[in-house]
């Protein structure tokens, strides 16, 4: 049977090798709740307001777009 030392067990907790790799799990299985979570939660409302949003984004630039054409 191995027997388990101090620096054996120091190195097994200090070794940040994999850590990187769960940081990136642990943000995507996050996100992803909050997306299941932002569908659930807007029962198909949501695309309607994405629309809307983008629809006055467009507007605001066409304005932006044509008093900067006109003052020049």
């Amino acid at each position: 049977m191995v027997g388990l030392d101090g620096k054996v067990v120091r190195r097994f907790f200090s070794d940040e090798s994999g850590q990187g790799i769960t940081e990136y799990g642990a943000i995507i299985a996050f996100v992803s709740l909050l997306v299941a979570l932002t569908f659930s939660a807007a029962n198909g409302s949501l695309m309607p307001a994405v629309s809307r949003a983008f629809r006055e984004v467009s507007s605001q630039l066409n304005a932006l777009s044509s008093a900067a054409a006109s003052s020049s």
